[in-house]
């Protein structure tokens, strides 16, 4: 009989590298099973091809970033930080780089060098992988609880049986499906006894109901206002950044860490202050000077120095001013009316993209059967899961990578052989 690895680790992204590097640095025998051809496919295309691998904000910022499974996530963080995060990489050979909003990215600017940096340590350690391997089923011990004793899997096209001691399930959600992600992970976990908190996209560009005026806007970019998400009159969201226009609704920094609270049928509201930098008096004061300068112009030529001109058509019909109207007889009623439009921009949020457009998947492993600290199953007493399987996700900004790496990290060292 073939002796049994002391773990296999089910998906090779940067949750299972993790784990499989730290158990490997413990002089542990483990396997990692990889859906792809190569590791980190997923990783390869994260952030736009540049890879957001964490913020270098504190230890506080971190946990309110996590927005599901933050107090769940805090012993995993104090094991493996957002800074420890950064020296592994940076111990590593790959330079990494802060930009605004504390987002840190490697300083070549490529998720490649993220991805072969974690698979060239996976060779250094020599930590054998099987890739197209495709996990079907555990086999299950007759103990109470029962425990794993292998795995079956088509390698290949062809079906193995693999002994092992423990597990670690670190498959990922349902986001970006054709990278492997495809839920595998959810129906093993469901065949020892886990319920799932049904997965959902988030992170992802929402459709709107005005959709004519945003597919007249698509491609445009504002950067610097402020953005509520609002339920039934709540606050639900709120942050100052950068968004941008669909075809069909709205993307961008802010609306995707907004999409994380859009999660049924209810009616959304997004409010946009498009100058939030002025106060309303302030703002009326600008508007006053433009007009002055623009006196003989009509309103809808009046606007140049205010906005972007593609924004300039929308904001005249919200106001109610007739575009024609010479600005010189634009009353002061009138003005406070464009002042509000401009503070509050609005648009109807109805539904997220599909999740094969999302980032990350919001759901996942039940938490509460889940040990914080060592990331151990409270059900069966030899697996552990990592990454975004667990029904933990953040907002954009490098937190869901680091709670990745952090809770890879976290079963790697706590997995027993």
């Amino acid at each position: 009989m073939t002796e049994p690895y002391d773990a296999i680790i089910i998906g090779g992204g940067p949750a299972g590298m993790m784990a499989a590097i730290e158990m490997a640095g413990r002089g542990l025998h483990v396997l990692i099973a990889e859906r792809n051809k190569l590791l980190g496919r997923k990783l390869r295309i994260t952030g736009k091809g540049r890879c957001n691998i964490t913020n270098n904000c504190d230890f506080d910022t971190l946990i309110q970033n996590v927005c599901q499974g933050g107090k769940f996530m805090y012993s995993s963080f104090r094991r493996f930080s957002n800074v420890d995060v950064i020296d592994f990489f940076e111990n590593h050979g790959l330079p990494t780089v802060v930009e605004r909003g504390g987002r840190v990215f490697p300083a070549s600017q490529k998720a490649y060098d993220v991805a072969e940096l974690l698979g060239n340590v996976v060779r250094a350690l020599k930590i054998p992988v099987l890739y197209e391997c495709r996990v079907q089923h555990f086999t299950l011990t007759e103990d109470a609880p029962s425990r794993i004793a292998g795995v079956s899997a088509i390698v290949c096209g062809k079906m193995r049986k693999i002994p092992c001691k423990s597990v670690i399930l670190a498959t990922g959600g349902i986001t970006y499906p054709l990278t492997g992600s495809t839920g595998d992970g959810y129906t093993l976990a469901k065949q020892v006894g886990h319920t799932i908190v049904t997965p959902r996209p988030s992170l992802v560009a929402l459709k709107c109901r005005e959709k004519a005026l945003c597919a007249s806007l698509e491609g445009l970019s504002l950067k610097n206002v402020s953005l509520r998400l609002k339920r039934a009159g709540k606050c639900l969201y709120e942050d100052f950044g950068e968004m941008v226009f669909t075809d069909s609704g709205v993307s961008g920094p802010l609306v995707l860490s907004a999409s994380r609270h859009v999660t049924g049928t209810e009616e959304y509201k997004m409010h946009i202050d498009l100058k939030p930098g002025l106060t309303p008096q302030q703002l009326d004061t600008r508007i006053l000077s433009d007009f002055s300068k623009y006196e003989k112009r009509d309103f809808i030529n009046a606007l140049d120095d205010l906005l972007p001109k593609r924004l300039i058509e929308g904001i005249v019909q919200r106001s109610g001013i007739p575009a024609r109207q010479k600005v010189s007889g634009v009353t002061r009623e009138q003005r406070m009316k464009l002042v509000d439009t401009l503070k509050d921009f609005t648009v109807t949020p109805f539904e997220p993209a599909s999740v094969d457009q999302a980032i990350v998947t919001a759901g996942g492993i039940t938490l509460s059967e889940v040990d914080p600290k060592t990331m151990r199953s409270k059900i069966c007493p030899n697996l552990y899961f990592a990454g975004e399987i667990l029904d933990v996700d953040g907002y954009t900004g490098g937190f869901n990578l680091t709670v990745a790496f952090s809770t890879g990290y976290t079963a790697g060292n706590c997995a027993e052989a």
